[in-house]
């Protein structure tokens, strides 16, 4: 439809090869807007109209449409089925529509007479694919194994699959075809039978067809191409993506911010059944030896035995074990319980991001549901109202080394997609922070040192705290929350972790950033009772942050929460290591959740606080 002219320029500028996928899909689209608009074939002065589907699989070429009905053409066509129309009677009815039917052997013929310089036009590859192969002439027909034979229990006989069925039918309607054709009967009734048989064809590649003729329409469904592909059932979603997996568990989840991030407390009735298999050498025969001693019904234990020789697998439960414990040798595999410090892959379903699916350590607990610190919550979308998570053991040492370096919490404190945190404190740990740093805080020396040795656990548990100078000495000595929330960043001086950090707070108002006496509120006069008061409303200004000490300011959820980049959290990632921000993390958690169990938390007291220190303060 394009003249050589424009056919030349369009070749030129589609043959250089700096063309970006975006500027071919460019060019394609001008190619295509220039040829549409040409309605006269430029070779064979033909009229180009509107190709429509006129029914099920029938495509029509209604060459007047865009000619506004021009009476010459029209005059033409009327004089050559004039003689016809004569002849026979019945024809007068189909030839009051000008629309050409294009059948799949006139498309076919059309295909293969465009030329080979125009194939770049389309952006088709000559070498790869051909215009005249998106019509199929063949069927492929699939091997045994996809479409099996299976036996019947309630007749004799063999039931066979839709697919082969279905090949029947079309082999079936090839033949009548040809012995309609040699036995020359009408043509309308070859018609018939063809279109009957290309909508087998379409049916055997998808079955969910709308719009079939009633006395065309399948008695039963079935199984095609398509229904095996797509779907939740389908061999993507149902086997490739979802498939069943050995090693694996799955209840419903729990918080408990007792834990780091980067852990998961496993039930121990499914510690005992999901196993590892740990090759015995000589630096963990012993511990094996005893896990063998303790069989499969004590935890820790073991399952099953495998001697290095490659003999068949041993189950501890009806052997004696102190025998086979005494017999273990060098390369042999127990298939142990999991115990604390394993890897293994926590997801949740749907699994909408590459964050859905993370791997953290295993520590065994009782009772019966996976438990996890709320701070990794948000990349999951979990929440604690009936949800089930997913448990996965790697089996090999390799798979855990990568399950933990690419797909390790800490690993995966920022999401991909801009590069803010998406794990960050939450909920209680956010509250618990903010009544802390309030600068009305204050504990005398037990109950601070109470409060800082409840961070004290995991690797903590050894770790030295340098109690600062007391913020007020007369007529007893003081601790501020400030000062116990800068045991969080920084343990004690030893500690080489320093963030600097300025910001505004989630609810900031005004434009100054200058320090306050107030501790970041503003003062305002507003009107009480017809009297002029001036009364301190707690606005938070600003929060200043220096070398990991708090100096100014209660911490929120814009610096403490899972967003943007002026977050405590994030500075101590990018600044210092990942495993400081999960530390900082873990400890929070630990800090914030005993305060408010201390302090009798609750909806009514949260209230009344704003209250109070909004109005009068």
């Amino acid at each position: 439809m394009l003249n050589k002219d424009m056919k030349q320029v369009f070749q030129r500028q589609i043959c250089k090869p700096v063309l970006s996928y975006l500027q071919k899909k460019a060019l394609r689209k001008r190619i295509h807007e220039k040829a549409k608009k040409t309605t006269i074939c430029p070779y064979c002065g033909e009229i180009n109209g509107a190709v429509l589907k006129c029914s099920l699989l029938k495509i029509a070429h209604d060459k007047f449409r865009s000619q506004k009905r021009q009476q010459n053409a029209l005059n033409d066509i009327n004089d050559l089925f004039h003689s016809a129309r004569q002849a026979n009677g019945e024809i007068s009815s189909l030839t009051n529509s000008y629309a050409e039917i294009l059948n799949p052997v006139r498309v076919l013929e059309l295909f293969e007479r465009i030329p080979k310089e125009d194939l770049p036009l389309l952006l088709i590859d000559e070498s790869i694919i051909h215009p005249r192969d998106f019509i199929l002439t063949r069927i492929l027909v699939p091997p045994i194994c996809i479409r099996p034979t299976a036996n019947s229990d309630f007749r004799s006989g063999t039931n066979e699959d839709d697919l082969t069925i279905k090949l029947s039918e079309i082999i079936f309607l090839n033949d009548v075809i040809q012995r309609t054709r040699l036995n020359g009967v009408k043509m309308d009734k070859l018609v018939e039978q063809w279109d009957f048989l290309q909508l087998q064809c379409a049916l055997y590649i998808n079955h969910s067809l709308s719009g079939i003729p009633a006395h065309m329409q399948p008695k039963k469904g079935i199984r095609s191409f398509a229904q095996r592909l797509k779907g939740k059932q389908g061999r993507f979603r149902g086997n490739l993506s979802g498939k069943r997996v050995d090693f694996s568990a799955r209840t419903v989840i729990s918080p408990d911010p007792n834990l780091r991030i980067d852990e998961v407390a496993v039930p121990i009735h499914v510690a005992k059944i999901m196993s590892y298999p740990e090759i015995v050498n000589k630096t963990n025969i012993e511990f094996l030896r005893q896990l063998v001693r303790n069989g499969p019904d004590v935890h820790p234990g073991a399952n099953f035995i495998i001697n290095a020789k490659g003999d068949r697998k041993k189950f501890l439960k009806y052997v004696d074990r102190n025998d086979v414990a005494s017999k273990l040798r060098y390369g042999d595999i127990v298939e142990r319980h999991l115990i604390d410090g394993d890897v293994v892959l926590f997801n949740r379903q749907p699994s909408l991001h590459r964050l859905s699916i993370m791997a953290l350590y295993a520590r065994v607990m009782p009772h019966r549901t996976f438990r996890f610190n709320e701070c990794i919550c948000s990349p999951f979308n979990a929440d604690f109202d009936g949800d089930e998570m997913n448990l996965h053991l790697p089996q090999t040492e390799e798979a855990k080394a990568e399950a933990l370096v690419l797909m390790g919490t800490k690993s995966n404190l920022v999401t991909p997609r801009n590069g803010e945190m998406i794990i960050g404190s939450t909920q209680d740990f956010l509250t618990g922070a903010y009544l802390l740093t309030q600068r009305d805080v204050f504990f005398d020396r037990s109950r601070a040192c109470q409060l800082l040795t409840w961070i004290l656990t995991n690797k903590d548990g050894l770790e030295k705290i340098d109690l600062p100078p007391p913020t007020i000495l007369k007529p007893c000595q003081l601790w501020s929350g400030k000062q116990l929330f800068n045991a969080i960043l920084r343990l004690n001086n030893s500690s080489k972790d320093f963030i600097n950090l300025r910001t505004k707070g989630k609810a900031y108002s005004g434009k100054g950033e200058d320090l306050c006496e107030n501790d970041g509120c503003k003062l305002i006069h507003i009107r009480i009772s017809s009297h002029r008061s001036k009364i301190c409303v707690c606005i938070r200004l600003v929060i200043i942050i220096r070398n990991s000490k708090l100096i100014l300011g209660c911490v929120d959820k814009s610096v403490l929460g899972a967003n943007g980049k002026t977050n405590v959290f994030y500075m101590l990632l990018r600044d210092c290591s990942e495993v400081a921000a999960a530390i900082a993390m873990a400890r929070l958690a630990r800090l914030t959740s005993y305060y408010l169990s201390k302090i009798s938390i609750s909806m009514k007291y949260l209230l009344m606080y704003d209250f109070v220190v909004f109005c009068f303060k």
